[in-house]
């Protein structure tokens, strides 16, 4: 979705930040959205262990681009 929003391109530097942040908004409601779909429909999920999982994740992701 991310890369949808971005992907217009342009060459004026303030309409590309605008749509990095729109973009960065849309994510992160995306992902907060899909975040109580699956606690909603897996009532046995830990909600803890599930952001827990996500947060440890995202932290190897980042992590591993240091690596690069």
């Amino acid at each position: 979705m991310y890369a949808m929003i971005v992907a217009g391109g342009s060459n004026d530097a303030n309409r590309a930040f605008r749509m990095h942040i729109r973009a960065e908004v849309v994510k992160i409601f995306i992902t907060v959205v899909l975040f109580v779909l699956a606690l909603a429909l897996f009532q046995s999920a830990s909600w803890l262990w599930l952001i827990l999982g996500f947060a440890v994740a995202t932290l190897a992701y980042w992590f591993s681009l240091l690596a690069v």
